[in-house]
């Protein structure tokens, strides 16, 4: 009897939804910071809040774990307004990762990670056997055990991120918000935080709430991304409808550059002036040469490449023009003349392709038109420059 009791109990709190905002401003004082937020983040969901400085990201962290008073509106944690929690009860169920550094003195890392598990301990702050199990884990998970004894202040801005992770995950907390939490981190311990983050959502059920500055990160990591701009909700909702080139651009006001929804990536953005460069590509084989053309300010036409195509995709946002055909057809007669008219305005043909497949064979009469009309051909093969070609000698228009 007591084991369907555990398990009703169970099946009833997975329906209670941690975090319920409604209609929520939120601020400093008299001033208005953002207003009208409205979102649910449910056991298992991982929720990224993105948008510019300055928007109101840390702003809504901080009230939400009670730093800040709204100004407007309702918070329910677990389905209680959060004026209702007194802090020993939220510390037992809401973990926080905010952006402030602790400025200890003597403490090693195994310290601070123990600090989150004060809230489960009496008023001697003594920990159990179960309090150090509990410390241990959330080192490993982290990947902080072999920093257990060193002095937290004099680790690098990054493991001091992890332990502080660590030091979240051991208050096992149903709710988690962090703010920046990929900040100070590069590229390895980036990838490998998000990864333990997925982890809690899908293995502990705990509802995450993060700020993130880099959209890509939340375009891969995150469930659902909220997008702040000037104040107000801009978008929300799944992160592939949300984090669209159109819509980053314009939640970040992007001008020079773009955003490539889809390799997450930024992108410099098309050099200006008219062309005299030519580029050959599919399949990837243009990528590093249409973002060195881009890096040089290089303007550059390519073609003919398949919609879908990475690198059609990719000259999207940096060729001045590219001739596109449709997905699995053969380059057509009309495709062919577009790419030559481009051609002949041109002095130099770079080629990325090695061979020439049935689809894209007639790319190869490109070659044949520049070398007829004495433009200069560069072999790009292997993302690299002026590399022998046995049939065609570069040579220049006279």
């Amino acid at each position: 009897m007591e084991k369907i009791n555990t398990q009703n109990k169970v099946l009833a709190d997975s329906k209670v939804i941690p975090l319920s905002i409604k209609d929520l401003t939120i601020g400093y004082g008299e001033r208005v910071v953002a207003g009208d937020i409205s979102l649910d983040v449910h056991a298992g969901e991982f929720l990224a809040l993105v948008g510019s400085n300055g928007s109101g990201k840390s702003t809504l962290l901080k009230t939400i774990c009670g730093e800040l008073a709204p100004l407007g509106g309702t918070i329910q944690i677990s389905g209680r307004a959060l004026r209702q929690w007194s802090r020993p009860e939220l510390a037992r169920y809401l973990a926080v990762m905010l952006t402030a550094r602790p400025a200890t003195e003597l403490l090693t890392c195994r310290d601070i990670v123990e600090t989150g598990r004060l809230p489960f301990t009496g008023r001697l702050g003594i920990l159990s056997e179960d309090d150090h199990a509990q410390v241990d884990e959330a080192m490993a998970i982290a990947h902080v055990s072999e920093l257990a004894e060193n002095d937290f202040m004099h680790i690098s801005d990054g493991q001091r991120q992890r332990v502080l992770l660590a030091r979240a995950i051991a208050q096992e907390p149903k709710l988690l918000v962090l703010d920046e939490p990929t900040a100070y981190l590069d590229m390895k311990y980036q990838l490998d935080l998000l990864k333990i983050l997925r982890r809690l959502a899908k293995s502990r059920g705990v509802a995450i709430v993060a700020s993130l500055h880099e959209v890509e990160l939340a375009l891969k990591a995150a469930d659902s991304v909220m997008c702040i701009k000037d104040g107000d909700v801009f978008l929300h909702g799944a992160p592939e409808e949300v984090l669209t080139t159109s819509n980053v651009s314009s939640l970040y006001g992007l001008e020079d550059g773009s955003f490539n929804a889809t390799f997450g990536n930024v992108e410099l953005g098309r050099p200006e002036g008219q062309p005299h460069t030519f580029v050959i590509a599919g399949g990837g084989t243009g990528a590093t040469i249409f973002r060195r053309l881009a890096r040089e300010g290089v303007p550059f036409f390519t073609g003919v490449l398949h919609q879908g195509d990475v690198d059609a995709v990719l000259a999207a946002d940096l060729a001045a023009c590219c001739v596109v055909e449709r997905a699995f057809e053969p380059i057509s007669e009309a495709s062919l003349a577009q790419a030559r008219e481009l051609l002949a305005q041109c002095d130099t043909l770079v080629c990325c392709v090695s061979d020439f497949a049935t689809l894209n064979s007639a790319n190869a009469k490109l070659l044949d038109f520049a070398s007829e009309s004495g433009i200069t051909i560069q072999m790009a093969l292997g993302n690299q420059a002026k590399l022998p070609f046995d049939r065609y000698a570069a040579t220049s228009r006279p």
